[in-house]
């Protein structure tokens, strides 16, 4: 087997992290948002986190860097379909897409990984994950840009495909946590009502180069179908998001004050519909199937507008 830290014809899933930043030639810059994950045995779990009945046969990967997490995927996925240049009827392996938006570090996966490339197994889209066109895709893993990792994380949620991302502590701790719980917010509503979420394993600082002032979280999203109706989707985020600006508030100054942000022209209407029970209580006690039902009735009395 060729020695795995000499680059591009190398067996794929245990590259030195290290020794890719090196062949990079180019260290990972917290200014541009990047903080690469460097410790082997985080590495070698994060594609197991993938539930077990998930396909993984068109994977997307967003932050390539230097491309440790994506040695392992590509381990992953030739373990998955078999070998491309053994001598055997094993099925053909899948595909990895990886989009990095820093020119050094995407030709650098594509140098490195020439081989993928070549044999079908890989491609890399250089262009950021907020704009391109995303490449078809069963599952995503990633270590994502934290300052834009809630953005990117919204754009892949409608694709109802399983997720394992990375996330600082703190934001992961808002997206699983529950009503009444102090971290309870319109992150965790709007996650919910896409996926089952939770948090597979916590990393330190020191797992990364440079190291974030914060500690992260590895997430696993299982799509699913929320338990409740939400007749027009756009509607309901929007009106989750604009009681969660006054989330000390009663719900019922929540629903008068926001109007302008949920665009109900007629919010009092809401008001005088409403349970005088759920009124009295906050935003942050409201389950999301609440939620739900509160911008229904917000939807037939509210007289809402095109946001």
């Amino acid at each position: 087997m060729t020695d795995s830290s000499t680059g591009a014809g190398a067996a794929y899933g245990d590259r030195d992290p290290d020794a890719l930043a090196r062949r990079a030639g180019e260290r990972a810059n917290p200014d541009r948002d990047q903080h690469f994950l460097v410790d082997d045995r985080v590495l070698d779990r994060i594609p197991a986190y993938l539930p077990d009945d998930a396909d993984a046969s068109r994977l997307l990967e967003i932050g390539g860097g230097a491309g440790a997490l994506t040695d392992r995927l590509l381990a992953a996925i030739v373990a998955e379909g078999g070998d491309p240049d053994a001598d055997s009827d094993a099925a053909a392996p899948g595909h990895l897409s990886v989009i990095e938006r820093d020119g050094v570090f995407a030709d650098f996966l594509r140098e490195e990984f020439a081989t993928a490339v070549d044999d079908g197994l890989l491609d890399v889209i250089e262009g950021d994950a907020l704009d391109v066109d995303l490449p078809p895709f069963t599952a995503c893993v990633a270590n994502l840009p934290y300052g834009v990792s809630s953005e990117i994380a919204f754009r892949l949620f409608p694709e109802k495909r399983p997720l394992v991302l990375m996330f600082q502590a703190e934001f992961a701790e808002r997206m699983v946590a529950s009503a009444g719980e102090s971290e309870y917010g319109r992150l965790s509503v709007s996650a919910q009502h896409y996926a089952d979420v939770e948090i597979v394993e916590r990393v330190p600082k020191e797992a990364f180069d440079p190291q974030p002032a914060v500690e992260s979280a590895v997430v696993r999203c299982t799509p699913r179908d929320p338990e409740y109706e939400a007749g027009d989707e756009a509607f309901f985020l929007r009106f989750v998001k604009a009681l969660f600006t006054q989330r000390r508030k009663t719900v019922r100054n929540a629903i008068r004050n926001t109007g302008h942000i949920s665009g109900l022209d007629e919010p009092e209407a809401v008001v005088d519909a409403a349970d005088e029970d759920l009124l009295r209580r906050r935003p942050g006690d409201l389950e999301p199937a609440a939620f739900a039902a509160l911008a229904e009735l917000a939807r037939e009395r509210g007289s809402p507008t095109e946001a």
